[in-house]
């Protein structure tokens, strides 16, 4: 998996999804955040995430989704339960996906930081392949992004306490750092 200069990975299915910015000019990527999202909740492999990360949702295709009205959220990329992986933001831009956050001090994670969404639910197991894929590309970025280290890979919940609980108790982060450990 290579990452271009511009943060892409051609080889992946890209979105052209609008919700991002630049990144501050002192900002250096070190951090990786890993969230979980289902739309609606609990339920897989509907166009709800997509949708929602390439803001067209329909808020009225299902009741929970009155909330999301104007939210305006994305990631850099998507895991689905199958293992496929799709990018939405360049890692090289600030996708919005941290809100009010820090880490190590520094607030404003998605300043410095990347996200990337598990199709699941803090009390729904991952799938191996998701897993697989999150550390074929966990590793890729750490290749790119050497301020990435193991150390510097978070859940959601890590840097935004009290506010977040993802990606919850069911990601088994043992595995997930074998699974990595296997790339190198």
């Amino acid at each position: 998996m290579n990452i271009d200069s511009s943060g892409v990975i051609s080889t992946m299915v890209q979105r052209a999804c609008n919700h991002f910015d630049e990144r501050p000019a002192h900002s250096d990527i070190s951090l990786l955040v890993i969230h979980n999202i289902s739309l609606p909740a609990g339920q897989f492999n509907t166009p709800y995430v997509d949708d929602l990360f390439m803001g067209n949702i329909d808020c009225n295709a299902h009741p929970s989704f009155t909330d999301l009205a104007g939210l305006r959220v994305s990631a850099h990329c998507f895991i689905k339960r199958c293992g496929e992986i799709i990018q939405y933001v360049p890692f090289e831009k600030r996708a919005w996906h941290a809100g009010r956050s820090s880490f190590a001090g520094q607030q404003n994670c998605n300043d410095f930081s990347i996200g990337i969404e598990l199709e699941g639910t803090d009390t729904t197991h991952y799938t191996d392949a998701q897993y697989q894929s999150l550390a074929t590309l966990a590793h890729a970025i750490m290749q790119r992004y050497p301020k990435i280290t193991a150390s510097n890979i978070v859940g959601h919940c890590d840097i935004a306490p009290g506010r977040k609980t993802d990606p919850g108790a069911s990601f088994n982060w043992q595995a997930f750092f074998k699974f990595i450990e296997q790339l190198s």
